[in-house]
């Protein structure tokens, strides 16, 4: 390793700081506009727990593959999607308002994968989305109609950001 590259533990702390900076920033603009709040990626629900803080009377729905977030950063069952996104995501048209903010923390170590879910993820995240509504995400994401935003700056991550048309 090159001693002037930082450590893994330094990007990861870089990585959540530039999360919660721009879930803080997504709150903000999403203050007024009614929805509920999607998690794209419940995990270990981290940033479940963090929006719940932030939109205490929301309901927040979490899509994930299976359930590893213990029981306190995780939504009821009802509001938990677990399975593969392209049936999850699918399955919601419809069943709920449209969204006011939807987080997809989704990334890997293998940026071409990545890359190619981004290009299938997308569409199904716009057809549950608030006209108005934000996207953010630790991947690049964009649907024809998306208005990409800045987000905080100062941050050693990249994170993402877009306004739903």
């Amino acid at each position: 390793m090159n001693d002037t590259s930082p450590s893994r533990l330094e990007r990861m702390i870089a990585r959540l700081s530039a999360q919660k900076a721009f879930l803080d920033f997504a709150a903000s603009q999403v203050r007024d506009l009614p929805g509920p709040i999607l998690e794209i990626g419940l995990g270990k629900g981290r940033t479940f727990s963090h929006l719940a803080k932030l939109f205490p009377s929301r309901e927040i729905y979490a899509f994930d593959d299976g359930l590893r977030a213990p029981a306190d950063s995780a939504p009821e069952p009802a509001r938990l999607a677990l399975g593969d996104f392209r049936l999850t995501l699918a399955a919601m048209r419809g069943r709920i308002a449209p969204a006011a903010l939807a987080h997809a923390d989704f990334g890997s170590e293998d940026r071409g994968f990545d890359a190619g879910q981004a290009v299938w993820l997308a569409p199904l995240i716009a057809a549950l989305m608030a006209p108005g509504g934000l996207v953010v995400s630790d991947r690049a994401l964009s649907m024809p109609g998306w208005t990409p935003l800045a987000g905080p700056e100062g941050l050693e991550w990249t994170y993402h950001a877009a306004r739903a048309g």
